[in-house]
């Protein structure tokens, strides 16, 4: 059974209607057989395309400690060790995953932890795989503390299609791996920011699977 993210519900609801509505109403107004054809195919393959947007498909987190798991599905794209300026003010190995429009785009949590920091930061579209995007775009910044990392930040970033970022962590909570941390819309990418020497089970180019593949450990 297909399931959907509560974030997607109103867009889903209005998409539905519009689809049956412009269906009817291509049938009753158009005469043209093959056009009207033409038109309720374009329809519904648009009705598909938002669907499996918001799709949220069941991941069973392994919960180990000392382990991360993806965040979200997609692609890793940076692997380096930069200067992470808004909260450590010191170097931390990053590891960034692109999300295209057709990819999962819930973000969970890529540790169980308490959230010691929770901000929202305006700004730009760039495009998500831009060097800037980290520190220009709209984004979330959310640190998760445990026993075994430390403080591991992660970065929900918008892109240029993206154009609202949903952040559920709240400083305090008290948050279990794998679980909803929020939901990025029309397509972004998530930075992970983690202490110098983590070992990472992932490459560059690597697809991952979020909430259930292990990408680093202790």
């Amino acid at each position: 059974m297909i399931r959907f993210h509560k974030e997607g519900y109103q867009i889903i609801v209005a998409a539905l209607i519009i689809s049956v509505s412009g269906i009817l109403l291509a049938e009753k107004l158009i005469e043209i057989t093959w056009l009207v054809k033409a038109i309720q195919i374009l329809i519904i393959v648009l009705l598909i395309i938002i669907l499996q947007f918001f799709r949220n498909p069941k991941r069973v987190s392994p919960k180990k400690e000392g382990t991360l798991v993806a965040p979200v599905d997609g692609k890793v794209v940076v692997i380096e060790e930069v200067e992470e300026p808004e909260y450590f003010k010191g170097k931390r190995l990053q590891v960034s995953i692109f999300m295209s429009p057709f990819n999962v785009h819930v973000t969970r949590y890529a540790m169980s932890g308490v959230i010691k920091y929770s901000k929202y930061h305006p700004g730009k579209y760039l495009v998500a795989w831009h060097p800037k995007a980290s520190t220009e775009n709209e984004r979330t910044t959310v640190v998760i503390n445990d026993a075994n990392f430390g403080d591991v930040l992660y970065r929900q970033i918008a892109g240029a299609l993206a154009k609202r970022i949903v952040n559920y962590a709240k400083e305090g909570d008290v948050v279990v791996q794998g679980t909803d941390a929020g939901f990025i819309k029309f397509g972004s990418r998530v930075d992970l920011f983690l202490p110098l020497g983590t070992k990472l089970n992932v490459a560059l180019g690597d697809k991952v699977k979020g909430g259930e593949q292990i990408i680093a450990q202790k």
